[in-house]
């Protein structure tokens, strides 16, 4: 059924019209070493774009949702505290993420310097917990964890539409998957570097 639709069979011919144009003048074979060069080469092209995206997620995973869950409280809102955040979190992500469709981010330098000042999140999060008094009210926390989910959105769709545009049309989805391997490293990294809020 997506098949049929014309935005697919726009960019399908495009890609089709690439390679056959990257047949004609034998510009790349991708069998054994030929191969094994291309990926290299994509990695080269790509490799600001997977650190952003990696040191994000270790960042994002590292805070959330452990530090919301474990480490935050108030005796207002007693056990709701970490289900708003959370709420706040996944709601500022969805907007984040939308928000890329409205104005995306084309400078790869900026897009990257983004990614790597959310590692400012981690002393502002550390005031959260042993920083003056009126820093570990709601208000301060709540507005720090919708930003982080902001930002989490907007940059981690910004680094995947921007990576494979940095590569031949015919190597994006290459370049893609490789995209999606910094992630799963982040994710990883992230999540073991999130048991250092609990302890």
């Amino acid at each position: 059924m997506a098949e049929k639709l014309p935005v697919v069979q726009y960019y399908k011919n495009i890609k089709l019209q690439a390679i056959k144009e990257e047949r004609d003048f034998k510009m790349l074979t991708l069998t054994g070493s030929a191969w094994r060069s291309t990926l290299y080469n994509i990695f080269g092209r790509i490799k600001w774009y997977g650190f952003g995206l990696f040191l994000m997620y270790v960042v994002t995973l590292s805070i959330f949702p452990g530090f919301i869950t474990e480490d935050v409280h108030s005796e207002v809102l007693k056990d709701w505290y970490p289900i708003i955040l959370i709420a706040g979190y996944n709601i500022f992500d969805l907007v984040g993420k939308a928000l890329s469709g409205a104005y995306l981010l084309r400078n790869a330098s900026v897009a990257v310097g983004a990614c790597a000042a959310r590692l400012l999140f981690y002393p502002l999060f550390f005031g959260c917990l042993h920083g003056p008094q009126f820093f570990r009210k709601e208000v301060p926390v709540t507005i720090l964890t919708c930003l982080l989910g902001l930002t989490n959105g907007y940059f981690t769709a910004v680094v995947l539409i921007l990576a494979p545009k940095a590569v031949p049309i015919q190597l994006a989805e290459t370049a893609g998957i490789v995209m999606v391997l910094f992630l799963i490293v982040g994710l990883t990294v992230g999540s073991v570097v999130s048991w250092f809020w609990i302890v």
